[in-house]
């Protein structure tokens, strides 16, 4: 197979014979490109966050129902498989209710990420909490529901990224009196996945999630009534990482067939207006309720 190549996206997305866009650009060329892409007709895949805010969001989910086209948003690690098993039991309720979540992500940075684009708020919108930390909240939202209200500390620890934080620690209130906590960073040093699901019957926890992040693994414990030592069963998953490939084949599913995906313009919407209030709640050092975009709450934790 062969492959054309051109620097200029618009005349990517106006060839006739190109029928659907993937969109893997820096954060600031997202919603431009994808908009673009959605207006000329086509169907789109875009690659994690959605855009650098809220409103970039909201105006790439407008453009797909104006075009009727399919968007997706590549949240890849709904595809890892001890994270979408870790989903199944959870709602086919194999620890009960939930109660909680914790989730800890992270990669130790490299020198020089200051001039990369990662390192620019016009370039990425936002520092380790918008790379990483998208991730986090998608999960945690697929397996609870959305937040209504979210606090965020912020800290910029070792790498000179100016006003983007290289550390960010969130706390969600979910339905259901569930909490999500987590911790994402770029100083983690040795990378570093762990999503912990706890429910009043038992836990799951995945960590890894292969190569540099260590052999992907699914553990239950499932908890004795009497108390003690829960029943553990360890389940691996040594094999190559399949989640872009089966993230492309629930696109492909999607777009010829009609069938639900994962990571809809929705979800995407959904996480960027949890990110939102997570650096709204950062910048004013209190929770910020969901319920109302503009509201922050002067209640104390």
């Amino acid at each position: 197979m062969g492959a054309d190549a051109t620097t200029d996206w618009r005349v990517a997305i106006d060839r006739p014979d190109a029928s659907l866009v993937v969109v893997a650009t820096p954060n600031a060329l997202l919603a431009e490109v994808a908009i673009g892409a959605l207006q000329a007709g086509k169907h789109v895949l875009i690659e994690k966050p959605m855009g650098r805010s809220l409103s970039e969001a909201l105006a790439m989910r407008a453009a797909a129902a104006a075009a009727g086209r399919t968007l997706k948003v590549g949240f890849n690690h709904r595809y890892h498989p001890a994270i979408a098993e870790a989903r199944r039991c959870t709602q086919e309720g194999e620890i009960g209710a939930l109660i909680n979540l914790r989730c800890r992500y992270g990669h130790g940075g490299r020198p020089g990420y200051e001039r990369e684009w990662r390192g620019s708020r016009l370039q990425a919108g936002g520092g380790e909490l918008t790379d990483q930390g998208v991730h986090v909240i998608d999960l945690i939202q697929w397996f609870a529901g959305i937040p209504f209200e979210a606090y965020a500390v912020l800290q910029t620890a070792v790498w000179p990224l100016g006003d983007l934080e290289d550390n960010a620690f969130g706390v969600l209130r979910l339905p259901d009196a569930v909490v999500a906590s987590f911790h994402t960073s770029w100083t983690q040093w040795k990378n570093m996945f762990s999503l912990e699901v706890f429910g009043e019957r038992g836990a799951l926890v995945v960590e890894g999630l292969g190569r540099s992040y260590g052999t992907e693994t699914f553990t239950r414990h499932i908890r004795r009534a009497e108390g003690g030592v829960p029943e553990t069963t360890i389940q691996r998953f040594p094999e190559e990482d399949t989640s872009w490939r089966l993230e492309w084949d629930d696109f492909i599913g999607a777009v010829l067939e009609g069938r639900r995906m994962w990571g809809t313009a929705d979800d995407g919407v959904a996480v960027m207006r949890t990110l939102d209030a997570l650096y709204r709640s950062a910048e004013s050092r209190v929770p910020v309720d969901l319920g109302d975009s503009g509201r922050v709450l002067s209640a104390a934790w």
